[in-house]
């Protein structure tokens, strides 16, 4: 007979339904589920199927996709390390590379898999329609520009060479990034204190504010000489080296390094630091005045060669528009507003009209015993609103070719978006517009007026045509490009502090030709010395050689003159010629106490004479104290003259001389000249850092 057990029954005094969880499904994950869910498929291990937004709720449940299911790796953690999983921080340009290349190729992914999808559908008349005109549209611009369009977003950019090549002697003494430099701050400097006012400005001519893109203006060239001297070479600076600041500078080279962070080609600067002050220099044949174009762009001129539109050819067009266009808007002949001095750097030999200009020598207090120096520049002046005298800074923005510099054409656009235009501008001239907001506000001018200036056939850059002009405040303009001048402070005193720490010599500050970062170079004093210069001091030498004859055969006349007085039974044929007696007259204010017969003799028996060098020299002529040796002539040396010699001859040509007139070229051919016997070409930067530390 059969057995029946009974089940248990289970008594739920609190509700309904069982009342434990059986032994079977005690450890049994449970996923709530809805009877009214929409079953889709019955596995998807890739979780692409359903992309579509519009059934993307189709097939999910109300209850959410819960993780009861979901994987998880237990282990005994007795089995594991600590190890260091800190990642290695990546160059710059070596970040983002994996993850832009794992984007490349998602996308890549993406687009074969909508095109296999797209090939196995069956598509409708329509979109069968639309697919052939968008392969069309497709092979016809591949077939228009020649590649693919994915291959028209890539840009390569070219390796630029270096301002200057790096030679292996040279010792990096200091490497600045641009991020760094980008967060200084140097707020709360003074207002700068005018030290001398120099040239003469003319007038603005007003008519220019009138000219649009419809009622364009030919650019016409102007013939005027512009001076763009150095610091060193600047008399006025070179005077008040002598009474004023420990820092000297022009306002280009100060800008260029306040707003060296929005710099992409390279450039360099001399530093040259001599007993506790500095130099801020260019080199003599540098490109540092050209104006570069498209500099910052996204995609900058790649064009090499003869071609109009290689950076250099850019660079010189935009220079020589910069320069006509500044002179053509003046009222050219009429009456001037002129400084209470003239112009330092007009010579009377020049030919040629001078440009426009007005400088003012100005002095900041940086603070730390820091005093700047630097000669700023206005281009013109005109009338204010309420008839008060503005001084104004004049520049030109050209466009070379709108295709490749931004898209907008400035005919079209320059009336009704000049907006646009100009923030194009800002956007591919970044560093350009930042250093002409920089050089006005180092100036004090009251407003920037620039011009905007176009090719009048976009295959040719000699004709131009100006299309308008726009004028702003120094310090508006320089807010709304982000230019502030308590970073631009910072940096500079940055600079000066890392130049100040070094030991007197020469130094380069150059910027890195594809990188952002300047470095701060020790180079020899005798680097950069213009070959030309050599020969043209050659050149004069060989002019002066007659001369520095003369002088010879006239000392040793002299002295023979002496011998024969001393001597009766020498000859006397040389002693004959009045003219070469007469300079024995030209040190009157010798001792009536001391005869000359009596001074040479002694001179004659003194083994080493240290000291002959004073009597050649103009300036010593009034010196009582000068020994009696200082009357032999210099040529009788027997052996080249020492360092201290030479500081010394240096010392007395300089004391009392004019230094807006001495340059270092006559103080080396004075020298020259009292050593006629020997040759000190090889010496020449020694006199030129004992000129240095003399004037300093």
């Amino acid at each position: 007979m059969a057995h029946f057990n009974p089940p248990a029954i289970q008594d739920n005094p609190d509700g309904w339904g069982p009342c434990g969880i059986p032994e079977r499904f005690k450890d049994m994950p449970y996923q709530p589920f809805s009877k009214g869910d929409r079953l889709g498929k019955v596995s998807d291990w890739t979780g692409t199927t359903y992309q579509d937004r519009r059934y993307t709720n189709k097939y999910s449940s109300q209850f959410g996709s819960g993780s009861q299911y979901a994987y998880y790796h237990e282990e005994d953690d007795s089995s594991f390390q600590l190890v260091d999983t800190t990642k290695v921080q990546k160059p710059i340009y070596q970040r983002g590379r994996m993850r832009f290349g794992q984007n490349r190729f998602r996308r890549d992914q993406q687009r074969r898999q909508q095109q296999q999808a797209a090939n196995m559908q069956v598509l409708s008349k329509t979109q069968k329609s639309r697919e052939r005109d968008r392969q069309r549209q497709l092979r016809k611009w591949q077939k228009q520009f020649g590649r693919n369009i994915q291959d028209q977003r890539k840009f390569q950019v070219r390796h630029r060479d270096a301002s200057v090549q790096v030679r292996d002697t040279w010792e990096v003494k200091e490497e600045m990034d641009f991020p760094r430099l980008a967060k200084l701050n140097l707020p709360n400097i003074g207002e700068p204190v005018d030290i001398l006012r120099c040239g003469s400005m003319e007038y603005y001519d007003k008519n220019y504010d009138r000219v649009t893109a419809k009622n364009e203006k030919k650019l016409m060239r102007i013939n005027r000489i512009f001076h763009k001297v150095t610091t060193t070479d600047d008399p006025v600076i070179r005077k008040l080296t002598k009474s004023e600041g420990n820092v000297f500078a022009t306002d280009a080279i100060l800008a260029t390094l306040m707003c060296c962070t929005r710099s992409v080609y390279p450039w360099d600067i001399i530093v040259q630091r001599v007993g506790g002050k500095l130099f801020f220099d260019k080199r003599d044949d540098s490109e540092f005045d050209l104006l570069t174009v498209s500099e910052t762009a996204t995609e900058p001129p790649q064009d090499e060669g003869a071609s109009i539109n290689s950076p250099r050819n850019l660079a010189l067009e935009a220079t020589f528009i910069n320069h006509n266009f500044s002179q053509q808007v003046l009222r050219m002949g009429e009456e001037k507003h002129t400084f209470q001095h003239p112009n330092p750097f007009v010579q009377e030999d020049e030919d040629g009209e001078v440009a426009s200009v007005g400088y003012r020598y100005r002095k900041w207090d940086l603070g730390n015993g820091i005093e700047l120096v630097s000669r700023c520049e206005h281009d013109a002046i005109m009338m204010g609103p309420s008839g008060d005298i503005q001084f104004i800074n004049v520049k030109a923005l050209n466009e070379w070719d709108s295709r490749f510099s931004g898209g907008v054409d400035w005919r079209s656009r320059l009336d009704n978006q000049r907006g646009a235009v100009l923030a194009t501008e800002l956007k591919n001239n970044r560093f350009k517009l930042a250093k002409w907001t920089a050089c006005a506000l180092l100036a004090g001018s009251d407003q920037i007026k620039f011009g905007y200036v176009s090719r009048a056939n976009v295959r040719g850059s000699a004709k131009h045509v100006l299309l308008g002009t726009q004028q702003f405040k120094p310090i508006e303009f320089a807010s709304q490009i982000n230019l502030s001048m308590d970073n631009a402070w910072g940096i500079l005193r940055c600079i000066v502090d890392t130049c100040q720490k070094l030991s007197d010599g020469k130094y380069l500050i150059m910027k890195d030709p594809n990188k952002p970062v300047i470095r701060v170079y020790s180079i020899p004093d005798n680097t950069f010395e213009s070959d030309e210069d050599e020969e043209e001091e050659e050149e004069e030498e060989e002019e002066e050689e007659e001369e520095v004859d003369e002088e010879t055969d006239l000392s040793s006349s002299e002295e023979e003159q002496e011998e024969v007085e001393e001597q009766p039974q020498k000859k006397k044929s040389r002693v004959e010629s009045p003219k070469k007696a007469s300079p024995k007259k030209s040190s009157p204010k010798k001792s009536p106490k001391s005869p000359k017969k009596e001074v040479k003799k002694p001179a004659k028996k003194t083994p080493t004479p240290k000291k002959k060098a004073k009597k050649v020299v103009p300036v010593d002529d009034d010196d009582d104290d000068s020994s009696s040796s200082d009357d032999e002539p210099l040529v009788k040396k027997s052996r080249p003259p020492s360092d201290e010699e030479l500081k010394n001859v240096v010392k007395k040509i300089l004391d009392g001389a004019n230094l807006e007139e001495v340059t270092m070229k006559t103080v080396c051919k004075a020298v020259y000249a009292l050593y006629p016997d020997f040759d000190l070409t090889d010496r020449k930067d020694f006199i030129k850092s004992a000129v240095r530390q003399i004037i300093s």
